[in-house]
């Protein structure tokens, strides 16, 4: 099955990351499946779209739109699939719906698109535990001059959103926000919380 503009997909797992393992036992996070934060994003490509050229192919693992495989609730309560739902564990999502994706053990960003990791903040006078709107870029589309990964750089505020990406916390920024690559000063040192 083939779409002419849609990628068609299927979860990697299951359609929320809502448990823990814990020693031996299993911890369940969440029960309420409208929190966007457990919504599994993590989807194998099962087909591309026949009229948009991309470099993505079947098999590639992707990281998307967290209300691809989230469910709600309508107006009278009944429990429903997201548009993207096609049937039978397949999903169609367009080509905005995807930002980053895996082949050969390697995550690439497509175009328009960035991951920086954030830093710990160093500020003594300072609750924040990290720095904001720096960090280590670990992705990126190659659209950014003089800017490789593993770069100190700066971004836009209010740019970035959270995605957790094999047990690292990532920010996903558009590459046209990253506005500045700074220099190491040797203090820096990526900041992922216990909770990830």
């Amino acid at each position: 099955m083939r779409s002419l503009y849609d990628f068609i997909i299927e979860p990697v797992g299951e359609r929320y990351n809502n448990k823990k393992k814990v020693g031996d036992k299993e911890l369940i996070l969440n029960t309420d499946m409208s929190q966007h934060k457990f919504v599994n994003r993590e989807a194998k490509v099962l087909s591309t779209p026949t009229l948009l050229k991309t470099d993505i192919k079947p098999g590639d693992t992707v990281i998307i739109h967290h209300n691809v495989f989230r469910r709600w609730y309508d107006v009278r309560g009944v429990e429903k699939n997201s548009k993207s739902f096609l049937g039978d564990n397949k999903y169609a999502v367009r080509q905005d719906q995807i930002f980053l994706y895996k082949r050969n053990k390697n995550w690439i960003a497509p175009s328009g698109y960035c991951f920086v990791q954030p830093i710990k903040s160093n500020d003594k006078y300072s609750f924040a535990k990290e720095q904001p709107c720096v960090g280590i870029l670990k992705y990126h589309d190659n659209s950014i001059e003089d800017v490789s990964v593993n770069d100190l750089v700066g971004f836009k505020p209010d740019s970035e959103y959270e995605f957790i990406i094999e047990g690292k916390r990532l920010y996903r920024v558009l590459s046209k926000f990253i506005t500045v690559k700074y220099e190491y000063q040797g203090q820096e040192e990526e900041y992922n919380p216990s909770w990830v």
